[in-house]
């Protein structure tokens, strides 16, 4: 066993890293900087406002991205991070979420949902599912149509919004037009050492997976629950009627694997309705390159529009 995947080590480099990475999102003007991301694709406006949204894990604080004026009640989108399951990074996801704003006329909840190691599983997927439940519920009460909803995130996030559409699906609602998951882990079963990328040295390594793995799941049977991994082999429930999916995969993440495994599941369902491969990228390559993230961000808004426009349109 690595080192880094003894649970005490695993919680002291995930602390220190949570610590370094709220540094540099404090530092004005750093590339990590909550300016830096409101900087990107200027076109969009940031028009947003606070929420908090009560759980039984804990209040999660959200930013509403609110779209140009239109329908009197838009529908819905539920933004959920990345960042490993450790680190709180919701700043990052706001050039994503203007776009979508936007682009798809969606008000786009901006999750700032609680991480490992300090809440490991099962209580960010729980708490993601109440949150939804929520937003679906108070629609009425806060300008948008929770009738018209859909989840998505990136990476962690992704792999937190498939667990809320499987959720959904065993908890019989709330209905959910959409899931995007966006180069989302959902093997975390399978160490990293046995994953191969394209690539000889792909952004996502072994030692992180160690980290971040273990803080999330620090007990390493619970690895291949159907809220941590639906692509692992030992999931084999019918998931038949889980809501529609658009996955986004990169060409050289150690990770695409497992999301081409998803998709092709959800496909022999019926309920795949994309699955996009990003050319010569890799994972979080839309944090860096933006006319790759323009280009899949436009796929994105066009499929949560799709999935979203009224049902007598």
């Amino acid at each position: 066993m690595s080192l880094l995947a003894r649970p005490a080590v695993a919680t002291f480099a995930a602390k220190t890293m949570q610590r370094a990475t709220l540094l540099a999102e404090n530092r004005s003007g750093g590339r990590g900087s909550a300016a830096a991301h409101h900087a990107r694709f200027p076109e969009f406006p940031r028009t947003v406002r606070e929420l908090t949204i009560p759980t039984s894990i804990a209040p999660a604080r959200a930013t509403v991205y609110l779209p140009a004026a239109g329908e009197p009640a838009p529908p819905v989108h539920v933004n959920f991070h990345g960042g490993g399951y450790v680190m709180a990074v919701t700043e990052i996801d706001d050039p994503l979420c203007r776009f979508l704003a936007a682009e798809a006329g969606v008000v786009v909840i901006n999750v700032d949902y609680v991480v490992a190691p300090q809440h490991p599983f099962p209580a960010p997927p729980k708490q993601a599912y109440e949150i939804v439940r929520w937003v679906a519920e108070h629609g009425g009460e806060h300008g948008w149509d929770g009738t018209r909803l859909t989840v998505g995130g990136q990476s962690a996030g992704g792999g937190l919004a498939a667990a809320v559409a499987r959720q959904a699906l065993e908890e019989d609602g709330p209905a959910i037009a959409l899931q995007v998951l966006h180069y989302p882990p959902l093997d975390l079963a399978t160490d990293a050492r046995n994953k191969r990328a394209k690539t000889a040295k792909p952004m996502l390594r072994p030692w992180m997976a160690d980290i971040f793995d273990t803080s999330y799941v620090p007990d390493p049977r619970l690895r291949s629950d159907r809220l941590v991994s639906p692509a692992h082999p030992s999931d084999t429930a019918d998931l038949t009627g889980i809501a529609p999916a658009y996955v986004v995969t990169a060409e050289n993440d150690l990770l695409r694997a497992e999301g081409e495994s998803y998709a092709d599941r959800l496909r022999k369902t019926g309920s795949l309705v994309g699955h996009h491969e990003v050319a010569g990228a890799d994972h979080g390559y839309d944090g860096t390159d933006d006319e790759k993230a323009r280009e899949t961000y436009a796929l994105i808004a066009r499929h949560v529009r799709q999935a979203t426009e009224p049902r007598d349109a």
